[in-house]
């Protein structure tokens, strides 16, 4: 009797265990497994449109599979580096887009590929901090910026019919903008704690490499100020005379540095 009972125990325990281990190796059931391409394509663009950028990279990448070899398969490509670039997923977006542009390098949408890639870089780290702080482009780690200037440069030289072209000459005129100003914020860094010679020669570097940006006004009123915090006056005249004769109608002379007003870059 007591054989028997075991027995049914042990039979219990094994159907028992069965049916976990095949509850445990169920997966969830996909639902896009019998769709068309042009089925997937349609559902991954309707999460783009409600905003879960998450759901479309998945569908995406199911119909980089699915239609592989096909001009589907590489519009799949382009809409899920947006879709990871909405998601804050960055660094994949332009992994993405540099596959593309390695494994199709005559693809019509090639400029296009660009143009995402420098807005992704143009972009990288403004969000609502940004937003708060009110921290502009030449305010942050210029690696991005610079990264960004030469996927505009790129499009605007290879495709200069592009309808993406006048927008990243825009842009890239903004950056080459902030790169300037970044280097007028490090000069001012340096005059306000006392390094005049950082200061000046910070300065001269925003002088040298950017032509007609609105920074070099102040980077030769940094110069002025600090040649004659060093008691230098013969230099401290000659960057005035080139900073009245640039800039006729300048204000740092008679005001000095700027209060904190609205960044003069802010115009997207």
């Amino acid at each position: 009797m007591f054989l028997a009972k075991l027995s049914v125990v042990s039979a219990c325990a094994l159907t028992a265990t069965a049916l976990l281990l095949a509850g445990c190796s169920s997966t969830p059931e996909d639902k896009a497994a019998n769709w068309s391409p042009n089925k997937i394509y349609s559902e991954a663009k309707d999460e783009m449109s409600s905003g879960a950028y998450d759901k479309a990279v998945t569908l995406f990448e199911k119909l980089e599979g699915r239609a592989a070899g096909t001009p589907l398969a590489q519009q799949a490509e382009l809409e899920k580096a947006y879709a990871q670039y909405k998601s804050g997923e960055a660094a994949q977006a332009i992994a993405t887009l540099d596959r593309f542009m390695k494994l199709h390098p005559a693809s019509p949408a090639l400029d296009y590929a660009l143009y995402l890639k420098g807005l992704i870089n143009f972009n990288d780290d403004l969000g609502l901090f940004a937003s708060v702080t009110r921290q502009d482009l030449a305010e942050r780690d210029q690696k991005a910026s610079k990264e960004s200037f030469e996927s505009f440069k790129e499009l605007v030289k290879r495709f200069p019919e592009s309808r993406y072209a006048p927008d990243a000459s825009l842009r890239m005129t903004y950056i080459v903008n902030s790169l300037a100003q970044s280097e007028v914020y490090v000069a001012r860094y340096y005059y306000a704690r006392g390094a005049y010679v950082a200061a000046i020669n910070r300065a001269q570097i925003a002088l040298t490499d950017y032509q007609g940006v609105p920074a070099l006004e102040e980077a030769l009123f940094i110069i002025v100020k600090s040649y004659d915090a060093l008691g230098m006056t013969q230099l401290r005249d000659d960057a005035k005379r080139v900073l009245e004769k640039n800039y006729p109608q300048t204000e740092y002379l008679s005001r000095g540095f700027k209060g904190n007003t609205d960044p003069w870059w802010k115009v997207w």
